[in-house]
């Protein structure tokens, strides 16, 4: 067997007794360390899961998904880090695309960090175009390189230096059925709202007018989503109905309240 590569694969996660398993076993064997901050209320067993899979499990309470991150990433204690979410996993091609990596010395040397496409599954298919491919995300970095940063819960990496770029998927199991999407449609909707509060950011009857049907047509026409089927044809829908519903609540937000009585 390969010497494991010097990679900490770092993991946040709640109840996901049912998803982690094949998270944590495209990354088992083939790296050195895998980290898993799990959140400290969780009884189903995702803690079982992930230490059958090799990992090392720290339980403490939910910080939000940016604080969570670096503090899965505070506890790593390779040279380099792979973020890893419990519904994502390292396709066999990735895997060989960074093994390849680590054997040309130079190359890695020249980076920090490096990004990959991110492809993912929607209601039984894969998705290869439109908004949501390559859906490209930066997931490899040096130690100290890079911290993740962003409003929860839309985190991101902060990188530090040059940025490469991997070509094989990163691969996502994102939402297998319509109703996960729409309950996520309006969670997400309502973080908009209050995002714009904070930042005192504007709204406006234009912004209801223009952005859906832009988003639409971006998505399903510019972006060749029309190639995915009726999957397709919902993400650019429902994309559309995401960006008006989060500038109609800020509006809605922001109407006076009733008159006293």
């Amino acid at each position: 067997m390969a010497k494991p590569l010097p990679i900490s694969v770092c993991v946040i996660a709640g109840a996901e007794a049912g998803r982690l398993s094949r998270a944590l076993e495209s990354v088992a064997g083939w790296t050195s360390e895998i980290v898993v901050v799990l959140n400290e209320e969780v009884t189903d067993g995702t803690d079982r899961i992930a230490t059958g899979c090799g990992a090392q499990v720290f339980r403490e309470p939910w910080k939000g998904h940016v604080a969570q991150k670096n503090s899965a990433a505070a506890k790593a204690r390779q040279p380099w880090l792979l973020s890893l979410d419990a519904d994502e996993a390292v396709s066999p091609a990735l895997r060989a695309e960074i093994s390849a990596l680590f054997a040309d010395p130079p190359r890695l040397e020249r980076c920090t960090a490096f990004s990959m496409p991110r492809r993912n599954r929607y209601c039984g298919r894969w998705i290869r175009h439109g908004d949501w491919y390559p859906d490209r995300k930066t997931r490899l970095w040096r130690r100290g390189a890079a911290a993740w940063v962003g409003v929860d819960p839309h985190d991101r990496l902060q990188t530090q230096g040059t940025v490469g770029r991997l070509q094989a998927d990163l691969l996502h199991y994102s939402m297998e059925t319509l109703n996960h999407q729409v309950a996520k449609t309006v969670r997400y909707a309502d973080d908009f709202v209050h995002r714009c509060a904070a930042e005192q950011r504007p709204a406006s009857l234009l912004d209801l007018a223009v952005r859906p049907p832009w988003r639409f047509l971006r998505s399903y026409v510019f972006k060749l989503g029309f190639l995915d089927g009726w999957q397709g044809f919902a993400i650019a829908w429902m994309t559309a109905f995401y960006t008006f519903l989060r500038y109609a609540k800020v509006l809605e937000a922001r109407q006076p309240g009733p008159p006293p009585a």
